[in-house]
């Protein structure tokens, strides 16, 4: 922030589209309270109190005018202009005040033609002029009596700004000090991840006040103000919302935004397309995100007053530029810090697994990783068999062929695909884990004549039910679907604690680990079964030789016909504690 220093004393800030008779406020505090309530005097005008900061909206090409009144010399002002969205230009002037003017308040309203005649009849001297988008402002320490005029003017876009007064600067400090060093840092650096540190604001630290810190991240640039940041966060096709009337503007902004009198048609229908704009915005959260289908992919984060925060969930091989502000409780009033830039690491280079012609491979993809796999037969083929089984969560299965895309699809249980083959065709399969966890998979590509499927056949439905009218103090009964495929079916047992819950059951769930994996003292019984009818395609088995009231886990593993098996979900039962 680049402060100026010159001469300037504000007790009111009023925007003044002129209109015929109406008049500045008295600067007797109960009457100015009872006027500024009367919409025929200030029905287009905005008043802030001293040491208030203010929004405001600009059209292109549009000026907009505030005007200072300053009634005492020597006293002590600080004004500030924000930019939001675009570069303003901004010139501030004064005006020397009518002889009456500067007299003690009388309690009646002053004429407002001899004061306008003061600004229209002259230029008045010209104290401070500005351009950019910087957040720029002009202090006095001591400032003569006059009207001062503060023009601001955008020639770009419309555009939203934000505009601070005081006659106390040093005792309001609207906006948190920053560090002696206000550099942020980046303190760590991943595929998807970066870690931010910045020192504190002695505001908060030292002077106990309390204060927040904002994270903005976004591909484009570094911002200069938390404002310009939910600006571009807000932004339509380059146009902007206007505010909402009594929500980012002071209470006392009334209809049309300062388009004029309300028989301006023009200025109606532009109010009205800017307010159903905002209407639809999102409600305000901890997470702010670009709006989908935006190519800015702003994110904003409030994160208390911690100073240190990892942002995730980035994208590897990608630059993203870091924005810290500190963010006052009591005004809302917010500094940014110096913005840092970094790209996060490159995708770790994967090793392409190579798929033999009729080998089952065993694969592991981590939680939202990834897994490449090649496919390519040495024969010329007519027809290629891909059999898939998910062992855990379900993953995105996506094959080529020469770089064409054959199948994209989530995949999850045994599932069978047959692609149609080229002579010399290689085949590229792709397998993306889910955000919720990891999974292990089976893999088997082919190109021979169908024959025995590698992987045992599944019903739809893989639970297995247990009948509580046959439960006794040392049995239970369950029983579970099957197909129309002669398959060997194993049950397994294990005793478990009596508060084992959802947690432990999860670690239960991977449907590759097969009977190979267990203790034989588990095995209850192995049996064959099918049935033509699907409709009647069920199994029942009594499970015996149990301690009353115990908890059991069963588990029912098919075993297709090269070994290969396929279990069931597991089913928790209880046996009856008295009979």
């Amino acid at each position: 922030m680049r402060v100026v220093y010159g001469c300037l004393c504000a007790l009111l800030l009023l925007v003044v589209p002129w209109v015929e008779g109406q008049k500045l406020p008295t600067r007797d505090e109960g009457l100015f309270q009872m006027q500024i309530r009367d919409k025929t005097l200030f029905h287009d005008t905005s008043v802030i109190p001293d040491g208030a900061e203010i929004s405001g909206y600009l059209f292109r090409d549009t000026p907009k005018r505030y005007y200072f009144v300053v009634e005492e010399d020597n006293t002590p002002l600080s004004v500030t202009v924000t930019p939001c969205d675009t570069p303003l230009e901004w010139r501030l002037t004064l005006q020397e005040l009518p002889e009456e003017a500067s007299g003690e308040a009388s309690g009646e309203p002053e004429p407002l033609e001899q004061q306008k005649q003061q600004v229209t009849t002259s230029e008045g001297s010209e104290l401070f002029t500005y351009k950019g988008n910087d957040v720029e402002s002009f202090i006095s320490s001591s400032s003569p009596s006059g009207l001062y005029q503060l023009e601001v003017f955008s020639t770009e876009k419309d555009s939203s700004f934000k505009v601070y007064a005081s006659t106390t600067p040093e005792s309001d400090q609207p906006y948190p000090e920053l560090p002696y060093d206000p550099r942020v840092d980046v303190t760590a650096l991943g595929r998807t991840t970066v870690t931010l540190a910045w020192k504190p604001t002695p505001t908060g630290s030292l002077m106990g006040q309390p204060v927040q810190y904002c994270v903005v991240v976004n591909k484009e640039h570094n911002f200069k103000s938390l404002c310009a940041a939910e600006a571009k966060m807000g932004s339509d096709d380059g146009f902007m919302a206007a505010p909402k009337p009594g929500r980012d503007f002071s209470p006392f902004d009334f209809t049309h935004f300062g388009f004029g009198p309300p028989g301006n048609d023009l200025g109606k229908d532009r109010s009205t397309s800017l307010s159903a704009k905002r209407a639809a915005a999102a409600k305000p959260s901890r997470f702010y995100g670009a709006k989908p289908g935006r190519s800015s992919d702003i994110q904003k984060l409030c994160i208390g007053n911690k100073n240190i925060f990892t942002v995730t969930d980035l994208k590897p091989d990608t630059q993203y530029y870091f924005d810290v502000f500190a963010v006052r409780a009591a005004t809302n009033g917010s500094t940014a810090y110096v913005g840092t830039f970094a790209r996060t690491k490159e995708e770790a280079v994967q090793k392409t697994l190579e798929l033999k012609d009729g080998k089952v491979a065993d694969v592991f993809v981590r939680r939202r990783g990834s897994r490449l796999l090649r496919f390519a037969p040495v024969a010329s083929h007519q027809r290629v068999t891909l059999h898939v089984h998910v062992c855990l969560d379900a993953v995105q299965l996506q094959v080529r062929r020469d770089g064409k895309l054959l199948l994209s699809q989530t995949v999850e249980g045994v599932r069978q695909f047959q692609l149609r083959g080229r002579p010399k065709a290689k085949y590229q399969i792709r397998l993306r884990g889910s955000r919720r966890g990891a999974s292990s998979l089976r893999v088997l590509a082919s190109t021979r004549a169908a024959g025995k499927q590698p992987f045992p056949s599944l019903p739809e439905d893989t639970r297995v039910k247990a009948f509580d009218r046959l439960r006794t103090c040392d049995s239970v009964t369950v029983a579970w679907l099957g197909t129309q495929e002669r398959n060997k079916y194993c049950v397994y047992r294990r005793e478990v604690a009596a508060s084992y819950g959802e947690e432990e059951r999860k670690r239960e769930r991977n449907q590759c680990a097969g009977p190979e994996t267990r203790r034989k003292a588990d095995k209850v019984l192995c049996k064959y079964f099918h049935s033509a009818n699907l409709q009647r395609a069920v199994t029942t088995e009594t499970v015996a030789g149990l301690e009353p009231g115990k908890s059991y886990l069963l588990d029912v593993y098919v075993v297709g016909h090269n070994g290969h098996s396929v279990k069931y979900q597991s089913k928790l039962v209880k046996t009856r504690k008295n009979c």
